[in-house]
């Protein structure tokens, strides 16, 4: 299924934004190819950089979601945009919102923008690493 297809699968009233959402994805962080898969047992668009899941956008029953994984490995990224989005409900590594003003794009531009300067797969190795050296 292509992403066009899945997003018209939605509710009508959450396509706009989650069609926003991926052109936000896709146009600041270069390193992502988004495809449709399986993640906690739904269907969502993922978002892969080289050799790692980076982020996913998902439409569940009750919410939508913006899953991020460089806010796991930056306790900067998380803090400023949990201050930042303070309407939008956040877990360790994803944001829940129900409607736009809970996730105002231009604040969503600047959260990818800072995100995509994260390199998950280095960040992996370097750990993976150092734990070598330590055993």
């Amino acid at each position: 299924m292509s992403i066009s297809e899945f997003i018209s699968t939605l509710p009508e009233d959450r396509q706009k934004l989650i069609s926003q959402l991926h052109e936000i994805i896709i146009q600041k962080d270069k390193t992502v190819i988004p495809e449709i898969a399986p993640m906690m047992g739904k269907e969502m668009i993922i978002y892969n950089a080289p050799g790692t899941f980076k982020y996913g956008l998902s439409s569940v029953k009750k919410y939508m979601s913006l899953h991020v994984l460089p806010m796991y490995v930056s306790a900067t990224i998380y803090d400023k945009y949990k201050e930042l989005l303070k309407d939008a409900k956040f877990q360790k590594g994803c944001i829940n919102f129900n409607k736009k003003e809970e996730i105002p794009l231009k604040i969503v531009k600047d959260l990818i923008t800072d995100c995509s300067k994260i390199d998950l797969r280095a960040i992996r190795e370097n750990y993976i690493k150092s734990k070598s050296k330590k055993a």
